[in-house]
Order: structure tokens, then C-alpha cells, then sequence
């Protein structure tokens, strides 16, 4: 386990995946969430609205936080030809979004918070991914099983749908499923070794 120098690590996100991530860190940790509208202006880029969301899941926080706690919050968003992709709504949404991305080429930025009792970090990392063609029945038959309802751009890289149809990946692999886990934990590092 590493030592976090008396921090408490609190994960401020409800994604399995990254809960994993944490976990796969070696590091001491509990997540608790706090309620947060993820709404943003209109206007922002991907990196922009990536980071607006973060900082408000931060917020939520600062009437809470303790001295040496350190809060992380994290948002996902697939960004393609200017146009910000969440998690779909429904089903029908599911299959636009993927019919969209198929046989093309878009980027999946995730920002990442450092909230501290006096102090506010965030980081980002974009990662490109393309696929190859996508087929009516394959796209169909992936929004069936339901899993890309809770995932930004309707699809997860790590699913079968990812591993058989993505031809081509640029930048961090665990950033595309939903945390840069390189730069976090160099981040958590910094900042608890020198408190």
C-alpha cells in the first residue's frame, strides 16, 4: 500500500472504473459522492467542459473538507468534429452517437481534480481513438446488452464492442476508460509527499 503521508485519498466519482483504478494505485482510499448538476455554458471545447464539470464536483465539496484531505474528482468526455458526446440518454441516442464515430477518428479527454483544504489542482489528458466501420447489427446488438448507457460516447475501449472495432489509439490507455492513472498517481505523490 502506498503511504499517503497521513492524507485521506477521497475518490469523488461513482464510475466503477475508476474505483478499480484506485484500487490497481495501491492506494488507501473511500469514495464518496455528492450530489452536482453536470451542466456547463455552451461554447466549450471538450478540454473545457471536461474541466468546468470537475471543478463543480470539487465545489461541492469545500464547505467539507478537512485539513489532509485530498478530494479527487474526475470527468470523462468524448469530443468529435466540435461536438461534446456524454452519456447517452437512451438506447436511441447510443446508436447516433456510435453511428457517428464509426470509421473515424475522435479524442476522449478526461480532467482530473486535486481539491485540498487550501489548495485546488486539476490536470487533463486527451487520448485519440479511432474505429474502424461500424455495422447496423453490431451497433444494435452492443446497445442492447446496455453498457453503453453509462459511458461517455456510448461505448467502453475495454468491452468486446471496444476491443473488436478500435483500429487505432493514440495517448493513455486507462485515460480512454476514464482516468490518466500515470499522471494521477504522479499528482497524489506530489502532493502528499510534500505536506
Amino acid at each position: 500500500m502506498i503511504d499517503t503521508n497521513g492524507f485521506e485519498l477521497i475518490l469523488a466519482s461513482g464510475s466503477p472504473r475508476r474505483k478499480a483504478f484506485f484500487e490497481e494505485m495501491d492506494l488507501p482510499f473511500r469514495v464518496q459522492l455528492l450530489p452536482v448538476n453536470e451542466n456547463f455554458p455552451s461554447g466549450l471545447d471538450g478540454i473545457a467542459i471536461a474541466q468546468h464539470i470537475v471543478r463543480k464536483k470539487a465545489e461541492a465539496f469545500l464547505e467539507i473538507i478537512k485539513e489532509k484531505q485530498l478530494v479527487i474528482t474526475a470527468d470523462t468526455v468524448v469530443w468529435h468534429k466540435n461536438q461534446f458526446l456524454g452519456k447517452p440518454q437512451n438506447n436511441d441516442e447510443a446508436k447516433t452517437m456510435l453511428h457517428s464515430l464509426s470509421n473515424d477518428t475522435h479524442d476522449v479527454i478526461t480532467a482530473v481534480g486535486f481539491l485540498q483544504k487550501t489548495n485546488w489542482e486539476m490536470l487533463f489528458e486527451v487520448s485519440q481513438v479511432c474505429f474502424g466501420p461500424l455495422s447496423d447489427n453490431e451497433i444494435d446488438a452492443y446497445v442492447k446488452t446496455g453498457s453503453p448507457l453509462d459511458k461517455a460516447g456510448a461505448y467502453g475501449i475495454q468491452d468486446p464492442f471496444g476491443i473488436r472495432n478500435v483500429t487505432f489509439i493514440k495517448g493513455s490507455y486507462s485515460n480512454i476508460i476514464g482516468l490518466p492513472v500515470p499522471q494521477v498517481l504522479k499528482k497524489i505523490r506530489e502532493i502528499t509527499s510534500k505536506n
